[in-house]
C-alpha cells in the first residue's frame, strides 16, 4: 500500500502531461477571427478522421485515467 501512495501522484503527473499535450494538439474550430467575434460558419461541424479522431479518443481515455488515479488517491490516503 505505501509503494503505491509513493507512485500515485508520478502516475498523475504523466497523465497530466500527456493530457495536456494531447489537448493542445487537437485542432481548434475557430481561427483567429473567431476571437474578436467574427463567425466561422464552415468550421463548427465536421467530422474527426484519422489523427485527429485518435487524439479526441487519447485525450477522453488520458482525462478518464486522471479522473480514475485522482479518486484513487483520495482513497488510499
Amino acid at each position: 500500500m505505501e509503494t503505491l501512495v509513493a507512485i500515485v501522484p508520478y502516475i498523475q503527473i504523466a497523465l497530466s502531461i500527456l493530457l495536456v499535450t494531447t489537448i493542445i494538439l487537437q485542432q481548434t474550430g475557430a481561427g483567429l477571427g473567431g476571437a474578436f467575434g467574427g463567425d466561422n460558419f464552415g468550421s463548427g461541424f465536421h467530422t474527426r478522421r484519422g489523427f485527429e479522431k485518435t487524439l479526441f479518443n487519447a485525450s477522453i481515455i488520458l482525462a478518464v485515467l486522471f479522473a480514475a488515479t485522482a479518486f484513487l488517491n483520495l482513497i488510499i490516503r
